[in-house]
């Protein structure tokens, strides 16, 4: 608790503190009220970072979750070679960001990148310069590296859900005649649900504050295309050196997510029995 308090509790406090005072440059001079808020709320920048980082969560997680749990119930069947294909699948999972970052801006390199090479340049899509050069791909780019890098994940949290779930209802419903799909409907998925939940929400905050792999691929750009909250409040803080506006941001964002993951959870405990 002393180590939440020193690390988490304090620097968003003085976040707090931070976002109701001009703080330019490293300067924290007039308390100034709401302003800092009332700017942000009027700037387009941030209602299109915004507006990046609903596209990027709602198309990748949703590929993502069920990716994860076509692939957690195909390892479930007891394929064969499992304990090698395990610990293979989480591979993209185990890589640092910034590894991963790195290793698809070789991958996707204009010209002379692998995939841009055999795939982009050969088929014509894209021809004579990197997807994360286009304002039209770039953001898809960033969400098929997402996918790729997290779907193993949630294949595998799921995976572990399923090999915890008992075996006396399925052999109950067989005896009844219950066939395959009616079991997933009306065993698997009840069972599965608090976790479903869980990692669901834990995936969905994870990628709306995806930082470290936009950073390196595209930098937010080209122009504002890949620019999320996370992106904009760096530049505000250390390209700009606007920290209060970027404190703002920060405190705005928290508030959007709290309020989110208070009413998820009150729905998931109340008609999911998720919690």
């Amino acid at each position: 608790m002393l180590m939440l308090v020193v690390v988490s509790l304090i620097p968003f406090l003085y976040t707090i503190y931070l976002s109701f005072h001009a703080a330019k440059f490293g300067r924290v001079t007039d308390f100034i009220g709401f302003d800092n808020y009332a700017v942000l709320l009027a700037d387009a920048r941030f209602w299109n970072s915004i507006s990046i980082a609903a596209t990027f969560v709602f198309i990748a997680v949703p590929i993502e979750f069920m990716l994860g749990l076509i692939g957690a119930l195909v390892l479930n069947q007891n394929v064969r070679g499992r304990s090698i294909l395990i610990p293979l699948l989480f591979m993209p999972a185990m890589m640092a960001p910034i590894v991963v970052g790195l290793l698809w801006k070789i991958m996707l390199a204009g010209s002379w990148g692998f995939l841009s090479y055999n795939v982009l340049e050969r088929f014509d899509i894209l021809p004579g310069t990197s997807v994360f050069a286009s304002p039209d791909y770039a953001l898809y780019a960033l969400i098929f590296v997402d996918i790729w890098q997290w779907t193993p994940f949630m294949m595998l949290a799921f995976f572990a859900g399923l090999q915890a779930l008992p075996l006396g209802p399925y052999r109950a419903a067989a005896v009844d005649g219950a066939n395959s799909l009616q079991m997933f409907t009306h065993i698997t998925l009840p069972m599965m649900t608090p976790l479903l939940a869980v990692i669901g929400l834990l995936r969905f905050i994870d990628a709306f504050k995806v930082f470290d792999t936009i950073y390196i691929l595209t930098g937010g750009g080209p122009g504002t295309s890949t620019e999320t909250p996370s992106i904009l409040a760096n530049k505000m803080t250390f390209e700009f050196w606007n920290i209060g506006e970027a404190s703002a941001l920060a405190v705005l964002v928290w508030i959007a997510f709290f309020a989110f993951c208070s009413v998820f959870y009150q729905i998931a405990k109340k008609r999911l029995n998720a919690f």
